[in-house]
């Protein structure tokens, strides 16, 4: 490697030191295989720590543009944890091969984590805990703390007996005061833990409601597996509710702001096909009733107040029930309570916005029928607006899929159709009144 090139690689390492999080940025910019080529040449911490801050699906390209010998010992340089969201992304050809070269205790170890699914107290916990067994004395305990393979400062410890099933918790405090041929075992907590394959909303209850910094996590034979911090069970349920209102409209559920061009094209366009699709649908309905459109120019002027209104009603449905089911508040035998609830809702505000519209129509065209006429369809589309806001995620739900997976498309359609039927099927019915 030549002066110039070492001082490039250097500075890259120290970006990479200084701010990982703008490094892994800088190097989503980069085509996958320049990506690769760049990590080659850093050390394999700083290589490790950029892979670590990127999105595991563009970390996994890179990888994968590796040879699995090359990838092999990044993926060791980082915790297991987050090397198994690397591996998850990857094709299932190239996971094999890349497992195949790792330790067996790190594959054994990524296999497993690889079993829990998205969301759960598995995927989201640290594997790197502080755990102690319950013989040791508090003597043992403190010269472990104080040797140098303990570097990051920690308020409490897990105690482990046989089998390293999870016994209870050590408060730091209580091992300082603690006479030093004490056993842990004597001087341990009780404490509460969780399953693997407890859910994500099952989890940011448990915080909520202990006000715990970390939850332990076990498996089903109640050994310690890791460790949930609070802190990351509220950001993730934090990023699941940005994801699904990504994703209710459209949006990748995994985009930023700054992710490349061609992932927000990749996530984009698909749904904008189907977007488009419903548009046609949409305006289908409205050709049935060009003629009379013609005959009766005035009725475009307010289709568009019809369409809107009752898409934005659907809207207030819709986030209000995304918002119960995501939050675990909605369970399956208040689904009917809870659609009715919001079909009411919106009967009630459809009826008082109706006669405002109608109102409205009435003084602004000097036709009162047109008034009946546009009031009548602002009823019938934001009651099915009501409708659709909370039966289109429940049904999603139900059948398996995400709701939020671009609810607000299929809502847009339901308002849009709806509201174009009930209002030219009307006005056609009371064609010869509103001349």
């Amino acid at each position: 490697m030549g002066i110039k090139q070492h001082a490039a690689y250097a500075l890259v390492k120290r970006f990479i030191d200084v701010d990982p999080q703008q490094a892994a940025l800088a190097l989503e910019g980069l085509p996958e295989a320049e990506a690769a080529l760049l990590l080659t040449g850093l050390p394999l911490s700083a290589a490790a720590s950029c892979l670590d801050h990127a999105r595991p699906d563009f970390s996994a390209g890179v990888v994968a543009k590796l040879s699995p010998a090359s990838a092999a010992p990044i993926l060791a340089h980082m915790e297991p944890d987050h090397a198994a969201d690397i591996i998850r992304a990857l094709t299932e050809p190239a996971r094999h091969e890349v497992l195949a070269v790792l330790t067996p205790e790190l594959s054994r170890r990524v296999c497993e984590m690889l079993t829990y699914p998205e969301g759960s107290a598995g995927r989201l916990m640290k594997t790197s805990v502080l755990s102690f067994h319950e013989d040791l004395t508090v003597r043992e305990v403190i010269a472990r703390l104080r040797a140098k393979s303990v570097k990051r400062a920690h308020s409490y410890a897990y105690v482990v007996g046989t089998e390293h099933k999870l016994l209870g918790v050590l408060n730091m405090r209580d091992l300082i005061m603690a006479a030093p041929d004490e056993r842990l075992g004597a001087i341990r907590r009780e404490v509460f833990s969780v399953p693997a394959f407890t859910a994500r909303e099952e989890l940011v209850h448990f915080a909520r409601e202990r006000n715990y910094l970390y939850v332990p996590v076990v498996d089903a034979h109640g050994r310690l597996l890791g460790a949930v911090r609070a802190k990351d069970i509220l950001e993730s349920s934090e990023s699941q509710a940005t994801k699904d209102i990504q994703m209710m409209f459209g949006a990748g559920g995994e985009e930023r702001a700054l992710s490349p061009v061609r992932l927000k094209i990749s996530r984009r366009l698909p749904w904008l096909h189907v977007n488009l699709a419903t548009a046609f649908l949409a305006a289908g309905v409205v050709s049935l009733f060009q003629d009379l459109i013609a005959r009766l120019a005035v009725l475009a002027v307010f289709l568009h107040i019809v369409c809107g209104q009752g898409g934005n009603a659907g809207v207030q449905s819709l986030s209000v029930v995304l918002r119960g089911l995501v939050m675990h508040e909605v369970r399956p035998r208040d689904a009917a309570r809870l659609i009715w609830g919001e079909v009411a809702a919106a009967l009630f505000n459809g009826l008082v916005v109706g006669v405002v519209t109608a109102v409205v129509a009435w003084l602004w065209r000097g036709n009162p029928f047109l008034g009946v006429v546009v009031g009548a369809a602002m009823l019938v589309n934001m009651t099915a607006a009501g409708l659709a806001g909370a039966g289109i995620p429940v049904l999603m739900k139900r059948l398996g899929f995400d709701p939020a997976q671009s609810s607000g498309i299929f809502l847009t359609t339901v308002t849009d159709i709806v509201g174009i039927a009930a209002f030219l099927g009307l006005a056609a019915l009371c064609e010869p009144l509103l001349h």
